[in-house]
């Protein structure tokens, strides 16, 4: 009988790479879109706050922190549990080392 955990998850390096390309992709990737959307929905708002909030001769880095700072505490987050998955699913299955 076979189910979807003998599928290997995504390898934990593709959702870092998507987690730094795009806000909450990463979380999509490990099958967890709504903590993805919540991300990227976060990210867009902070940056439209520090955006609205702070005045023209900032730098865009400076202009968009709020988001920047919600869009690296994503990044992380999303290879972490990535990882977990992964190590889970090689420990079940120790014949694909």
């Amino acid at each position: 009988m076979s189910n979807s955990n003998d599928r290997p998850p995504i390898n934990p390096y593709v959702v870092l790479v998507l987690a730094i390309l795009f806000p909450g992709a990463g979380h999509v990737a490990v099958g967890q879109p709504q903590r993805g959307l919540g991300f990227a929905f976060f990210t867009l708002l902070l940056a439209l706050v520090t955006w609205y909030t702070t005045t023209p001769e900032r730098s865009f880095i400076g202009r968009a922190a709020g988001g920047l700072f919600v869009w690296a505490l994503s990044i992380p987050d999303a290879y972490k549990l990535a990882r977990i998955q992964y190590t889970a699913w090689m420990r079940r299955h120790p014949s694909n080392r």
